[in-house]
């Protein structure tokens, strides 16, 4: 085992010595981990309209899980009476009829198409750096990557995949960290400064925003 650990660059997988600040195979930067906490979301203040609908989301779930506990309370109810009718049958030993024999066969029904589900509409994507909205565009400098993340609106729809691409990837690479968490990292190839785009998809839905990268300050 060796006294000085190695890192794996993010990029391009190389593994290097931890006392240096760059991948030596393609000169990537090594970023350590933020210890940053990130702002909490507008479903967890009190006072906020996503805060009430989250309430209101809730109490509903209450209501339809009591409802639920009933149904199957009485289902059991209805099981149980059936077999102890059942048992009462078999010890009266009662004479059965046997069925009539026929040869109408009856038609097998297709069962019913169920109705297709709605697909969610995407009313916006709100981009943030920290608790700063990027409503336009933004400018990044080659040693100083940042950390982006994206809200769907509204805040109600959840599961939704947003797709992040850049349209110089030589010049602004897009990493993604979670579900709706990016890397931004600007690279200086002899051009800079130069602007780029970058543009988020979810559900049909576009949000373009323009990147300045700059060189190294």
């Amino acid at each position: 085992m060796p006294l000085i650990p190695e890192v794996k660059c993010r990029r391009c997988g190389a593994t290097f010595s931890s006392l240096r600040s760059r991948c030596p195979n393609c000169n990537t930067r090594r970023v350590s981990q933020s210890s940053r906490t990130p702002s909490p979301t507008p479903a967890t203040v009190r006072g906020t309209a996503a805060y009430e609908r989250a309430e209101t989301n809730t109490k509903w779930q209450i209501i339809f899980g009591l409802i639920l506990v009933a149904a199957v309370v009485l289902a059991v109810i209805v099981m149980v009476t059936t077999s102890l009718e059942g048992v009462d049958v078999q010890q009266k030993k009662t004479t059965i009829t046997p069925p009539v024999v026929t040869e109408y066969i009856p038609p097998i029904e297709e069962p019913p198409t169920p109705p297709p589900t709605p697909t969610p509409t995407v009313e916006g994507l709100r981009v943030m750096f920290f608790t700063t909205e990027i409503q336009t565009d933004f400018t990044i400098w080659v040693d100083d990557p940042i950390d982006l993340t994206v809200q769907v609106m509204p805040l109600t729809l959840q599961g939704l995949r947003v797709d992040w691409k850049s349209s110089n990837t030589d010049i602004l690479t897009v990493d993604r960290t979670d579900e709706y968490a990016v890397h931004i990292e600007c690279h200086d190839d002899g051009s800079l400064p130069k602007s780029c785009k970058l543009t988020l998809t979810c559900a049909g839905f576009e949000k373009e925003l323009t990147v300045y990268c700059r060189p190294a300050r």
